[in-house]
């Protein structure tokens, strides 16, 4: 399980990542826009 969870993390790491900058980004644009 330890291999496992080790493997798992690395790959949903990167793409939570991508999601959170993404996220990031969106944020940043309506506060501009709210502001």
């Amino acid at each position: 399980m330890s291999a496992r969870t080790a493997n798992r993390p690395s790959l949903s790491l990167p793409v939570f990542r991508r999601q959170g900058f993404t996220l990031i980004e969106l944020l940043v644009v309506i506060a501009i826009v709210a502001l």
